[in-house]
């Protein structure tokens, strides 16, 4: 067999078909994965407005997603046990994406994080902290009788220790979530927002 010649055009003909094998391949292996990690964010998404609403994982639950006409930041889960919002806010490490279930009253039933870029260790804890039996447990609070800002600038909530930024940060996700909710709840009674799906026996 005859040794192909060490020339430049042989060279670039050669990178050329490993660099459109290895395109096609990454294409082809991108194909397959992105659709199972739509699927698993789905589901985790799913979960998490069951968790945040006190609803059991294993129960079905009917949800209509809204979407904020006028701020796409927010996004409403409405259901029978309540309404869970996603929202975000910037903290010390870039923005905290967080989803908070409100009770028909205004009081909160559970948040989650959903992705966050804080210190480990530190503003990472925002995902314990807040939660019921913690120090600064906001389950069960209403943002319209509570001031929902760290105790250190006049607020009623315990800040994370030494992580003010990322705390300010939690509860200004969470106020926003509220205010939001209940001012255009109380301008036309559907969230203020522009409906775009109804998912029925989410799970």
């Amino acid at each position: 067999m005859k040794k192909t010649e060490s020339t430049l055009k042989n060279m670039v003909m050669v990178l050329s078909i490993i660099a459109v094998t290895a395109a096609l391949a990454l294409a082809v292996v991108n194909a397959i994965t992105s659709r199972q990690i739509e699927k698993i964010n789905a589901q985790n998404l799913a979960n998490g407005i069951k968790e945040v609403l006190g609803v059991a994982v294993t129960d079905s639950l009917d949800v209509e997603t809204v979407v904020d006409s006028l701020d796409e930041n927010f996004t409403y889960y409405i259901t029978e046990q309540g309404t869970a919002v996603k929202t975000s806010n910037n903290g010390f490490g870039g923005p905290i994406e967080v989803l908070v279930g409100f009770a028909e009253d205004g009081s909160i039933k559970g948040y989650k994080i959903l992705s966050h870029s804080e210190t480990p260790g530190l503003g990472a804890k925002a995902g314990e902290w807040f939660q019921q039996g913690n120090k600064g447990d906001i389950i069960g609070k209403n943002p319209a009788e509570v001031n929902m800002t760290v105790s250190k600038d006049g607020g009623d909530i315990d800040a994370i220790t030494a992580s003010t930024i990322t705390s300010r940060a939690f509860l200004g996700a969470v106020q926003n979530a509220y205010s939001k909710l209940h001012a255009s709840e109380e301008t036309d009674g559907e969230s203020g927002a522009t409906k775009k799906e109804k998912k029925g026996d989410e799970q």
